[in-house]
């Protein structure tokens, strides 16, 4: 396993297994307020199914419930909303409850996530030869299987986030990080391929399980997949153009990232995790759970437990302190990954879910998936997001956002008054 060095960005790696917010998010009931009754679980048996897809794994239900209201283009002068990202990687159940503790944690408070799902954790043991990775042996896997019981789980949990407005994205499959067979190496042809075995894992499911009894997920796969974060944070330049081909909106691959406006690359939106501070260092830390890990127990997930209390506060300071600088000067979105793990404890669980619940209390925030803010993105005059790009980490805007905005007024034209 690998991860952040202390004083500089390297790999991100994974265990095995692995407010005003609310105002802006409405269902086909109408807007979910700040503080409301909290919306209940997405059922299957709610939505009738339009249209089944291949062999009934997925199925066309109709538009996805419960997303925003179409976005729209900032006025002049208008001050830009705080979007907040929370992404999870892997995004399997295996029996701890953490998926479902943070579906309800988002419905308690009007949020919407990004969850992307590893192909091989809808693909049992028993037909693990199914998948050829590019480079590695057939059924290889770093990140291994899941036992059927949790795949099971995985499924309810994914139909509910889907029925609940979040976005299913994909983390792809064996998660290879190191040696020759890295991610890092792949070619563009090879991405292709793991991208395909990925999608087919998802959309075939009931052939691969033979658990026909069990609902589809409500949802067409390859009109619901628009972006991806690779395993470690590698590999992202050939894979680009791939996704760009594929018709794919946005990558969550780049490491490292600064606190700012986001550019295209590629052809796609870069979201990159992000440095936040990390308060009584003079380091700061990738924007992740694990690298929290990786620079309080040097990749140990299980260091003694006097650490835990400390360690939980400073996570969870960390992800605010990220917040605030950027609630508190150039607004550029704030991007956190995770896993359902309980590493150290659980710590890093509770860190997260604590950050979550203050950022929501803040006015003008918007806890959104990836796919929705890149909704507001595309929304935006060009001219505007350029201007905003020129904003550095933590700068302010010259003048407050309504000077900062604002079109400078045209020169009087002395021949026609105008």
């Amino acid at each position: 396993m690998s991860g952040i060095t202390r004083r500089g960005v390297t790999r991100l790696g994974l265990a095995a297994g692995v407010g005003a917010a609310a105002a802006w998010l409405a269902d086909c009931g109408g807007p979910v307020g700040l503080g409301g009754p909290a919306a209940g679980p997405g059922s299957q048996e709610d939505r009738p199914v339009l249209r089944s897809i291949g062999d009934g794994s997925t199925a066309d239900t109709g538009e996805q419930p419960r997303q925003p209201s179409a976005p729209t283009a900032l006025e002049p002068g208008e001050t830009p909303p705080q979007f907040v990202v929370f992404s999870w990687d892997g995004a399997g159940e295996l029996g701890k409850g953490l998926f479902p503790r943070f579906l309800e944690l988002a419905r308690a408070h009007g949020a919407h996530m990004t969850f992307f799902l590893s192909g091989l954790y809808l693909l049992p043991e028993a037909k693990k030869r199914l998948y050829r990775p590019p480079e590695n042996p057939v059924g290889a896997s770093d990140i291994g299987y899941l036992a059927d019981g949790h795949i099971k789980q995985t499924l309810k949990y994914v139909r509910e986030a889907w029925l609940d407005g979040h976005e299913i994205g994909t983390h792809f499959n064996g998660h290879f990080c190191d040696g020759p067979g890295s991610v890092a190496l792949w070619s563009p042809a090879q991405w292709h391929a793991e991208i395909e075995q990925a999608r087919s894992f998802v959309k075939s499911w009931r052939t691969h399980t033979g658990w026909h009894d069990l609902p589809p997920l409500p949802f067409d796969y390859d009109r619901e997949l628009v972006g991806g974060r690779t395993p470690c944070l590698l590999g992202q330049r050939n894979l680009l153009p791939v996704a760009r081909e594929l018709g794919w909106r946005y990558d969550a691959s780049s490491p490292g990232g600064l606190q700012r406006w986001p550019r295209r690359r590629g052809g796609l939106w870069d979201l990159p995790l992000q440095n936040i501070p990390f308060p009584g260092h003079r380091f700061e830390v990738l924007s992740m759970d694990y690298n929290m890990l990786a620079n309080q127990s040097g990749n140990s997930t299980r260091a003694p437990s006097y650490n835990y209390p400390a360690w939980r506060v400073l996570a969870t300071e960390s992800y605010l302190a990220g917040f605030r600088r950027a609630y508190e000067t150039n607004r550029a979105p704030l991007f956190i990954g995770n896993h359902f793990e309980e590493w150290n404890g659980g710590i890093y669980m509770d860190a997260v879910e604590e950050a979550l619940r203050r950022i929501a209390d803040e006015e003008d925030v918007r806890l959104v998936s990836f796919r929705q803010f890149v909704d507001w993105l595309d929304a935006q005059d060009p001219a505007v997001l350029a201007k905003l790009r020129t904003l550095q980490v933590g700068e302010e805007p010259e003048g407050g956002w309504s000077a900062f905005l604002r079109p400078a007024k045209r020169t009087q034209d002395a021949r026609t008054g105008s």
